[in-house]
């Protein structure tokens, strides 16, 4: 059925944000080094670990929130969008 949204959940929200925005800090990082392992000729294996353990990582982390419902969820996985345009934004040197 369908279930009502407490104020307890809403105040839960914002940790889900930090939590999303940690994983995607950390999923960019991990995605970076291992495109840099590539290019820079390094050990595939190392890649593969890379590749490997930022998936797990990030569905672990979607799994969590999913737990917790569709709102945490989003929370999350908006979290993960600002660390993707943090990362991105720290490529480019910091410009706007």
């Amino acid at each position: 059925m369908t279930e009502l949204v407490t104020l307890a959940d809403l105040l839960w929200l914002p940790l889900f944000l930090v939590g999303g925005v940690l994983l995607g800090l950390g999923y960019f990082a991990a995605l970076q080094a291992t495109a840099a392992l590539i290019v820079g000729g390094g050990a595939p294996l190392v890649a593969l670990g890379l590749t490997l353990a930022r998936l797990a990582a990030l569905g672990a982390g979607l799994l969590l929130a999913v737990q917790w419902g569709a709102l945490a969820l989003l929370a999350t996985a908006a979290g993960v969008v600002l660390g993707r345009m943090a990362m991105l934004r720290q490529g480019r040197g910091g410009a706007s």
